[in-house]
Parts: C-alpha cells; sequence; structure tokens
C-alpha cells in the first residue's frame, strides 16, 4: 500500500491545457474518486499516474518515491480498463498468470496468488473459459484479477463499469467496495457517473476543465456543494437553480425569483449578506415537497406548481412542475398516480436553501 501525491500537477498537448496545475493527496489504502464530465482531465490525470502519460510540469510521489519519470511496471501500479483487456485466445487462469510469468514470478508464487484472486472474485467456474465465452461482468472480474495477483501498491480504475448494463453496474460497485475494502489497497477510481462516485468513494474529488472544483467526503460535496457547477453536477436529479436577487423583509432577507420566495436562514450563510444583491438559489428535489407527501418546517414557503412530467420509480415519484416559466423537479416519497398538468402545491424546506454568487457562481455557505 502506498499514499499518492500530486503537486502542481500539468498536462499540455501542443497549445491545450488538459490538466491545469492539480493538487492531490490520496491517503494510504482510501478509495478516492475523481468524477467530472466529459473532457474534464480526470482519465488523463489517472494515465499520468499509471505512467501512460508524460507529465508535462509538477510532481507525483507514490509511496514517498517521486515518480515523474519511472517505467510504468516500476510505479507499483495496477490498472483496470474501461475496455477490460483482455487476451482473446488465453483462459481465465491464463490471462491472470500473463504478466507475472513475464516478471518471472516464480511458479509456486504465481498459483498462490491465482488462487487467491479466483476465490475473491469468485472466478472458480470460468478458470478454463476464455473471454468470448463470459458475460460483460465476468469479464471485468478477470480484469480486476488480472490486477490483484500484481500485488500492487495502488490500483487505478479507469471507468471500468461504463460498458455493463444498469444491473450489472450496481452488482460491480458492491464487488469493488468489497474487495477494495478486504485488501485495503490505495484506489485511485476515475468515472463520470457521480452515482459511481458517491457510492465508492471515501473521498470524492469532482473536476471541471483540468481542475479540481471540489474535494471531499461524499455527504460533504452533497451537502455544501462549492460551486454552482458541483452543485448541479452531483446529486440524482441535479438540484433546482433559480436565479434571484436577495430582498430584505423587515425580519430578515429574502431570496426572490419569477418561481418563488424564499426565507434566507441567516446561520447558515455568510455574514455581509445585504438586500439587491443577485444570487442563484438551490434546491434539492427532496426539499421540495408536495402537500401531504412528507414533513415540513411549520413556517415553509408554500408554492402551486403545475406538474407537466412524472416518473414513478416504484419507491417514489419525480415531479417535473413548472411555475411562472421557471421549472423544477420534486420528489415524492409517498407515490400515487400523477395526471400530466395537474396543479398541485408544494412546501419549500428553507433551511435547506443553497445560494450561489450570481457572478463567480461560488456558495454563500460559511
Amino acid at each position: 500500500m502506498a499514499e499518492v501525491v500530486v503537486r502542481d500537477l500539468v498536462k499540455v498537448y501542443g497549445k491545450s491545457l488538459a490538466v491545469r496545475g492539480i493538487d492531490l493527496d490520496v491517503p494510504d489504502g482510501s478509495f478516492v474518486v475523481l468524477v467530472g464530465p466529459s473532457g474534464c482531465g480526470k482519465s488523463t490525470t489517472l494515465r499520468m499516474i499509471a505512467g501512460l502519460e508524460s507529465i508535462s510540469h509538477g510532481e507525483l510521489r507514490i509511496g514517498g518515491k517521486l515518480a515523474n519519470h519511472l517505467p510504468s511496471r516500476d510505479r507499483g501500479v495496477a490498472m483496470v480498463f474501461q475496455t477490460y483487456a483482455l487476451y482473446p485466445h488465453l483462459t481465465v487462469r491464463d490471462n491472470l498468470s500473463f504478466s507475472l510469468k513475464l516478471s518471472k514470478v516464480q511458479a509456486n508464487d504465481i498459483e498462490h496468488r491465482i488462487a487467491g484472486a479466483i476465490q475473491a472474485l469468485e472466478l472458480e467456474p470460468y478458470r478454463d473459459r476464455r473471454p468470448s465465452e463470459l458475460s460483460g461482468g465476468q469479464r471485468q472480474r478477470v480484469a480486476m484479477g488480472r490486477a490483484i495477483v500484481r500485488e500492487p501498491d495502488v490500483f487505478l480504475f479507469d471507468e471500468p463499469l461504463s460498458n455493463l448494463d444498469a444491473k450489472l453496474r450496481n452488482q460491480m460497485r458492491v464487488e469493488i467496495k468489497r474487495l477494495q475494502h478486504r485488501l485495503g489497497v490505495t484506489t485511485i477510481y476515475v468515472t463520470h457517473d457521480q452515482v459511481e462516485a458517491m457510492t465508492l468513494a471515501d473521498i470524492i474529488v469532482v473536476m471541471k476543465d483540468g481542475e479540481i472544483a471540489q474535494k471531499g467526503t461524499p455527504l460533504e460535496v452533497f451537502e455544501n456543494p462549492a460551486s454552482k457547477f458541483v452543485a448541479g453536477f452531483i446529486g440524482t436529479p441535479q438540484m433546482n437553480l433559480f436565479d434571484g436577487v436577495l430582498e430584505s423583509d423587515g425580519a430578515g432577507l429574502s431570496v426572490v425569483s419569477d418561481a418563488m420566495r424564499i426565507a434566507v436562514p441567516q446561520s447558515r450563510f455568510a455574514t455581509g449578506l445585504v438586500a439587491g444583491r443577485k444570487v442563484i438559489a438551490g434546491l434539492r428535489a427532496e426539499d421540495i415537497v408536495p402537500l401531504g407527501h412528507g414533513l415540513h418546517p411549520a413556517d415553509a414557503a408554500s408554492i402551486e406548481a403545475q406538474v407537466m412530467l412524472s416518473e414513478f420509480l416504484g419507491n417514489e415519484t419525480l415531479l417535473f412542475a413548472q411555475l411562472s416559466g421557471a421549472q423544477f423537479v420534486a420528489r415524492m416519497q409517498q407515490p400515487r398516480w400523477i395526471e400530466d398538468g395537474e396543479t398541485m402545491r408544494f412546501h419549500i424546506n428553507s433551511d435547506r436553501l443553497h445560494l450561489f454568487d450570481a457572478e463567480t457562481e461560488r456558495s454563500l455557505r460559511e
């Protein structure tokens, strides 16, 4: 196991900056997930750590050792790719042993490592099959096994579940997390899927345009998004965002938009908020509560809006509603059939309000 430390890491392609001087500490034994939209630099960062891309500027240390110019094979890392990268003519067992034989590992040690990986990943029934005879989930487990047998200091995963269907993704997420807990190996995982990031990570790193937009535990990032971008990217469905302005109502400040007026809980935000300031108000779907479908504060704001579309998900229903031209999503925890066009009353949980500066888009939380 090893700590990974990145300082001022930069990657330049021609005149284009793909990674813009990021700093990152990956503690020994932790599970860190890099998440962000396509083109944000997360895979490029991972490939620089793996040694598959050169580092244009900055410093990379693995286990305290400077690794900028170390060959990939000498960095103590093992990478699992999106495409599995298995040898099609080799059996599961031979795929697992191939890199070990190249490294001239002793035969009895090879057998011991393979047996451990096959047992950990429940691959015993498939050890003599070729990749074409395996399902997508089984192939991904073999790819993970090939990384495990190398006994690396660091696991690197590059969107390993993106080729799987939804059910298999859910299963493999659980398997990957359970395996990492059992082995205790430092892990860096790249994905564009924020659900994967939230469920897997000890530390989540949200990236945008080659930079780190925010890093912290999944709960910290969800509860306290540092910017409008993070607020809109993390959470399903994404946070409702409304352009507004702060107004004084005698008792305090309220944020007023075309859709609603919401009291601002002063204890939640930085001092210095003044009337007239342009802001972006944010509310998650679970904080816009249909009347009769959940608890709400006694002083909650109340609005009437027309439901344009509903999505029944079994244990809940998402309501896509419109008010004064503004659209929002509400979550109904006690589902019932909703007709398109039905008018409903909603309560607003202002205690969960988020505010962002309209110009910088940075959070105004203390």
